[in-house]
């Protein structure tokens, strides 16, 4: 099944006093479906406001084309006067990898933004970071320098030729810069101290640049300079990070901020156990974090396996759990509620009512299934039936990473529990994917058929909805059948007062395997496409056969121990 890709957009306005023109530029974003606003910043004393957005690349361009016009069309940067350095109306609007999607494609998606921009609206546009068209221009503040005073002359130069649009100032919207960049989480590290100072010093230790050195390391000796006479400086314990120690009179203590900008390199686990180290080290404890602004779920579901690693416990559980041990063990609800759903990038994107059919309790589920409603139907139930069946092959996974006296072996069970875990994720999704496929059918059956043309587009509509109706449960298959690998080895090495669980998970997969199939075929008597059916039956018969064996060997096995 198609993957959802997530980017987040950042675009900086030369505007953070006028709030008629801020609420102009910020409402185009809702006129764009499949976009979401999360965040509007303004900053009076920059004169700056940046508008925070996240949703599928198509529509996050197309709402980040629709900011820069208005923004070109209610700022005259030759009147703006602000403290933060600028080029433009938009001076720079950078698009972020979130979820499902590659930095490489990010930046083919910021160069369409930037050619529409230099192409319609006239505006000079420069391409950083990793949409860069060569390394002279990956640095933001290298093509910044000379700010809109200066550009009206820069951009005559050769070597400052805009990537797109003209090659002169835009007098009233000015230049632009559009770029692609690792996302930057704001983190900050609470400490048991009201001393500024010694949060610097953790500051200091943890982030890139160091501090700089002095002589015989004594904080107060002459700085030790290099042969060019700057400053020589002894790096902290952790890349792409920045950070500075600050008291925060509201909260009552000094806190270590931090800038992580690539979260790869450093992840917020990493730079908040350095934090911890550093501040026991100089006789102080870290007490607790938080996140400024928004992160994505990745950052929590990383930090929740590391520290459960670092206790020898299974990673195979649910993504609630995980991200409620991330809280936890970094103490970010420490100064305040931390709401994932309001944290965390992906749950706010979430539409509620997207996924129906797995949000309903059982009760419901099983009502709404009897009731004179022809969805859910076979297909949704299979893919749920499967779904119960890995669960129960992970619980045996997840009960023998516990069972005392296999400590040795707990991150072995880990494995096939984290295993279990992704195939149950796939089977929930396609609960709901099933039902959207059954409709998509309905809704091509109700297209008008007045005339030739009409006909042609409906019945093409039907054979594509169709195709698809067939795709969904062979998925189901698909992904059902990897179950068999996991309840398979938990029945052989597993906790033995388990066995009859993995028995019953197995008996459920088969079931979804064969009630997939059966929606698989249900669908094909009406499809064109002789190729596609030939080869979905070919593989669709061969897993409902294997399933069956597979199914009956692990009963076998089971009953062999009872």
């Amino acid at each position: 099944m198609k993957k959802t890709q997530i980017i987040e957009c950042v675009p900086n306005f030369s505007e953070g006093v006028n709030q008629d023109v801020i609420n102009q530029i910020a409402a185009q974003v809702s006129t764009v479906e499949g976009v979401k606003l999360l965040d509007v910043d303004p900053g009076k004393a920059t004169n700056r406001t940046v508008v925070t957005m996240v949703g599928e690349p198509s529509a996050v361009i197309e709402a980040a084309f629709r900011c820069i016009k208005k923004a070109a069309e209610l700022i005259d940067m030759s009147k703006h006067k602000g403290e933060h350095p600028r080029m433009g109306a938009t001076d720079v609007c950078p698009l972020i990898p979130i979820s499902g999607i590659t930095m490489e494609e990010t930046a083919e998606y910021a160069h369409k933004l930037a050619k529409r921009v230099g192409v319609e609206l006239d505006i000079p546009v420069y391409m950083y970071e990793a949409a860069a068209t060569g390394p002279e221009r990956s640095n933001l503040s290298v093509i910044r320098a000379g700010e809109y005073e200066g550009f009206a002359e820069k951009i005559k130069l050769p070597e400052w030729k805009p990537d797109y649009g003209p090659a002169k100032l835009n007098v009233r919207a000015g230049a632009t810069v559009i770029g692609a960049r690792k996302i930057l989480v704001a983190y900050n590290v609470n400490l048991n101290t009201t001393s500024e100072r010694r949060a610097n010093s953790v500051a200091f230790d943890v982030r890139e640049q160091g501090r700089i050195k002095r002589e015989n390391d004594d904080p107060a000796g002459a700085i030790i300079k290099d042969e060019t006479g700057e400053p020589l400086r002894i790096p902290g314990k952790c890349k792409a990070v920045k950070g500075i120690g600050w008291y925060i009179p509201e909260y009552g203590l000094a806190q270590v901020s931090m800038n992580l900008t690539d979260t790869d390199v450093t992840p917020m686990h990493i730079a908040f156990e350095a934090c911890v180290d550093s501040a026991y080290q100089r006789g102080m404890r870290v007490t607790g974090s938080e996140v400024v602004g928004m992160l994505p779920k990745k950052a929590l579901i990383d930090a929740g396996k590391y520290f459960l690693e670092k206790q020898e416990r299974s990673t195979g559980i649910s993504e609630e759990e995980i991200i409620h041990i991330a809280v936890k063990s970094m103490g970010l609800d420490e100064l305040g509620p931390f709401d994932p759903k309001k944290k965390i990038i992906e749950y706010c994107m979430q539409d509620e009512g997207a996924n129906p059919l797995i949000g309903m309790t059982l009760t419901k589920f099983a009502e709404e299934t009897a009731s004179e409603s022809v969805a859910p139907g076979g297909g949704s139930v299979s893919a749920y039936v499967g779904a119960l069946g890995i669960s129960l092959g992970t619980m045996v996974a997840n009960l023998s990473a516990h069972k005392r006296g296999w400590d040795a072996r707990w991150h072995e069970f880990s494995k096939w529990a984290d295993k279990g875990q992704d195939i149950k994720d796939r089977l929930l999704a396609l609960v709901d994917e099933d039902t959207r496929s059954f409709n998509a059918i309905i809704t091509a059956m109700r297209m008008p058929k007045s005339n030739d043309t009409e006909k042609k587009i409906r019945s093409a509509a039907i054979q594509e909805a169709t195709k698809y109706a067939i795709q969904v449960p062979f998925a189901v298959m698909k992904t059902s059948m990897e179950a068999y690998g996991v309840i398979e080895e938990m029945v052989r090495e597993g906790n033995p007062s388990s066995v009859t669980d993995g028995a019953v998970g197995a008996l459920c997969v088969n079931t979804a395997v064969q009630g997939a199939w059966m929606n698989a075929l249900v669908n094909m008597s009406g499809l064109k496409d002789e190729e596609f059916k030939k080869n979905i039956l070919e593989e669709g018969k061969k897993m409902a056969e294997k399933s069956t064996e597979l199914s009956k060997e692990i009963a076998n096995i089971v009953l062999q121990k009872l």
